[in-house]
């Protein structure tokens, strides 16, 4: 067993952070304090290969590992954390559903922009109603003709106040058995966009309501029984997730420790003082646990999509461990931290939302328990 990356990943991870430190030092404070999807961004990540990592090169991918778009995330935070976003999007997440499980049809008209950074797809899953209970969801899709009508709305959907395309998850049928997915384009007839809202991290989301909206019946990614298909799709998702959690934490933890190097009190180094010597210890220790649990994942993942049991632990780890890492080294360095002239109180903000997007803590826990047991525990309440 090595825990070591191999001499390729290595000279992928040093080429990703010469790109980085060129085009994504300068100007990383205010991409993150921006609401603004960096567009410049995706467009020069697109010419360095760093969209579609793990998308085939048949269809306009890279053909490369997961393993592969986890190491570009890690490396791209470590020194921009928002411009990490855009390797999440362009890797992890629908774009891979799409890629998995969508038609040729569907992969010409969509990935080439997709893939060039010059649009996003975005996930619609949660509903007013419709949250971890995912499979509440009500948003229909009617037959009509040789087309679907999409009736419903989706909220707290990521990149729904840009996006050009949603993966929609419908309902074409009664039970988890009837849902499906389908791709609904944003300008499209009868699709309206809400009042923009914000986030704790600063990002926007806008409600989707979708009204007799006309969907081609070649625009249909899974039909019925698909859910399944599209949450094993889904845990790819939560790969990415994890691995800007832990990025922004490990992010937060260098900015403390050059503090602690650099920042006197009472004529000494922070870093001489032993509480805070045992806050770096603990902050190192649950770092370094979850980046094992996040490759376990992402590693066996490459021999087919993710296990759900695998992504779950790693996921909830990482996404504690990221928030806990960034809160303390906020409080290391005081003040300082807790201002927007530094980037620890954003990477806090952020990974305390990935603590709920994606499957939240509790919801993944549940899972867990699950493997434990060897059985399933209905949350619904009893009929």
């Amino acid at each position: 067993m090595d825990f070591q990356l191999t001499a390729e990943q290595a000279q992928f991870r040093d080429s990703v952070l010469g790109f980085s430190r060129k085009h994504l030092a300068d100007g990383a404070r205010e991409r993150a304090h921006s609401p603004e999807y960096p567009w410049d961004v995706a467009r020069l990540m697109a010419k360095q290969g760093l969209l579609g990592i793990t998308i085939p090169e048949a269809d306009g991918g890279q053909g490369g590992t997961l393993m592969d778009a986890v190491i570009a995330i890690e490396t791209v935070a470590s020194v921009c954390p928002r411009s990490a976003d855009v390797v999440q999007a362009g890797n992890f997440g629908p774009i891979r559903v799409l890629a998995e499980y969508g038609s040729a049809q569907q992969k010409s008209k969509f990935l080439k922009h997709l893939l060039g950074g010059e649009a996003v797809i975005s996930v619609g899953m949660t509903e007013p109603d419709a949250g971890s209970a995912v499979t509440d969801l009500k948003t229909s899709a009617t037959p009509d003709g040789d087309s679907w009508l999409i009736n419903g709305s989706k909220i707290f959907t990521t990149h729904s106040a840009y996006a050009e395309v949603i993966l929609t998850y419908v309902r074409f049928g009664p039970g988890v058995g009837g849902i499906g997915s389908v791709l609904v384009e944003t300008k499209a007839q009868g699709v309206r966009r809400g009042k923009p809202s914000k986030f704790m991290s600063g990002e926007e989301w806008t409600e989707l309501h979708f009204d007799n909206v006309r969907v081609p019946a070649g625009m249909v990614v899974l039909r019925e029984g698909g859910f399944k298909k599209q949450m094993a799709g889904f845990n790819v998702e939560r790969i990415g997730n994890a691995s800007r959690s832990l990025a922004l934490g490990r992010y937060a933890f260098e900015r403390a420790r050059a503090w602690a190097l650099e920042r006197k009190q009472f004529g000494r180094l922070l870093a001489e003082f032993q509480g805070l010597q045992w806050k770096f210890a603990d902050m190192k220790i649950q770092l370094d646990a979850a980046q094992l649990l996040l490759y376990r994942a992402a590693a066996n993942a490459d021999r087919g999509l993710p296990s759900a049991e695998e992504t779950a632990i790693a996921k909830a780890h990482c996404n504690r461990t990221g928030f806990d890492v960034a809160n303390e080294a906020l409080q290391v360095m005081g003040a300082m931290g807790y201002s927007q002239e530094e980037l620890v109180e954003y990477c806090a903000r952020r990974c305390r939302g990935w603590m709920i997007a994606g499957g939240s803590i509790e919801i993944l826990k549940n899972r867990i328990a699950e493997g434990v047991f060897g059985r399933s525990f209905s949350q619904r309440a009893e009929k």
